[in-house]
Parts: structure tokens; sequence; C-alpha cells
């Protein structure tokens, strides 16, 4: 008895946390509604902890407890084995003097980009500087949450940051991580062409995976700053996304 009770106030603690999390997520304004995922789970949890604490686990019958437990336990497989090849790829530094960068669009604002957006500008700037017969790629359209296309803004900030507007080259129609990759293409033949594609840590695992089933054989990844706070987010998010990825044939 007093192990369900205990069972029950940690499902219940652990459900008002993700909760609470989600709230977090959402006040760091990255223009998505992923901070409902995490909601999702802290009102299952919630509702675990309430069954386990009335006694309704207990009167299930056992063939569906273990179905319940079996799928929870794959669940958490998966995310841990997706999660690992994410880390795996955390600290990409890239080549020197490559020909080209690209920098995968992110959430911008009317005041300026994202604070992951920033760190990908910021990572394209400091490489910039340092090898300077780069060529730079940003990309991103302007979503239906935006002032205009992050492209726009993207090459705004590199600009200002003093980077030559010649070494630039825009991009601003696409919507997702696919086409980003997919309208650079377009623009410029990569045959032959050394490639670096920037981006937060979290998503260089996934960017790099849709690059190369694209065709950009000869890529690297330039790994940007993410903030440790929304890590778990962004690393849940990017084990769907590889999920998506997959299935869609992306990867």
């Amino acid at each position: 008895m007093l192990k369900a009770k205990m069972l029950a106030i940690l499902w219940l603690v652990l459900g008002i946390i993700c909760i609470a999390y989600g709230f977090t997520v959402k006040a760091a304004g990255s223009g998505t509604k992923f901070f409902l995922v995490w909601t999702g789970i802290g009102v299952v949890l919630l509702l675990a902890g309430a069954a386990v604490g009335t006694g309704l686990w207990g009167r299930m019958h056992i063939g569906v407890r273990r179905i319940i437990v079996c799928a929870v336990l794959a669940v958490c497989v998966a995310v841990a084995v997706l999660a690992g090849l994410v880390f795996f790829r955390f600290s990409e530094k890239g080549e020197k003097n490559l020909d080209y960068i690209i920098v995968l669009g992110a959430q911008v604002h009317t005041y300026g980009p994202s604070a992951v957006l920033k760190a990908r500008l910021d990572a394209a700037v400091a490489y910039l500087q340092e090898n300077t017969g780069t060529l730079c790629i940003v990309t991103g359209g302007q979503g239906y949450n935006e002032p205009f296309a992050e492209a726009e803004g993207m090459a705004e900030y590199l600009e200002n940051a003093g980077i030559s507007s010649a070494r630039i080259i825009k991009e601003d129609k696409s919507l997702s991580t696919l086409q980003n990759l997919t309208k650079a293409m377009d623009l410029v033949d990569f045959t032959g062409k050394s490639v670096g594609i920037v981006t937060n840590n979290f998503h260089v695992y996934r960017a790099l995976g849709i690059a190369k089933k694209l065709g950009l054989t000869d890529c690297c990844g330039i790994a940007a700053y993410s903030n440790p706070l929304y890590l778990p987010n962004n690393v849940f998010r990017e084990c769907l996304g590889i999920i998506k990825e997959h299935i869609t044939g992306a990867m």
C-alpha cells in the first residue's frame, strides 16, 4: 500500500514538472507549439498517478497492464537510442575553408532573430571571419507568425556583424529543414563543392542525415550553442523529427 502511494506521488510530481516545463518552453517564444507535447505528457502522468492512487491500476487486467508497461518501455528505449545519435553530433566544428556554409532558418521577430537563430548566426559569423573565402547561404521563408522572411533577417544580422553582402546568398522561400536544403540546392550547384551546415547542436544529426540523403555527400556539420534549459525539449523534438524523416524518406 505504501509502495503504491509513493508511486502515485511520483507520477503526480513528474506530471506537474512536465506541465510546468511546457509553459517554460512556451515562454521562450520558439514559434512552435511543441510545448503542448509536454503538457500532454504531464496530463498522462497525472492520470497515471490518480489511477495508482485510487487503486484503478491494480484492478486492471494483468494483460492490459503488461501491454501498457511494454509500450512505455519501448518508447523510452527508442527515445534513448535516438537521443544518443543526436548527442553524437553535438560537438561538430566543421572543416576549414569550405566552399559554402548553409545556415538553416529559424524563428525571427520584429526585433531580430530568436535565441535559437541568433546562436546559428553567431556560429556562422565566427566561421566566416576565420575562413574568408567561404560563401554563406541563409535559408528560410516567412512563416505565418513572422514579420518577414527568415533569410532577410539573417542576411541583415550577418551584414551588421561585418560580413560582406557579396558573400551572402539568400534563399527566402523554404519552410522546413528539408526545404532549406533542397531550395539552397536549387540556387547553387554544389557538385564538387564542400559544404558546411550551420545549425544548433541538437539539430546537426538530423540536418546532416537529410543533406546526405539529398546527395550532399561532401558536407559537415557546424554546431551552434543551445540553451541547456531547453535541451530536453529540443532533443525530444528532434527524436520525433528523426522518426518522421525516416517515415517520409527524407533521411
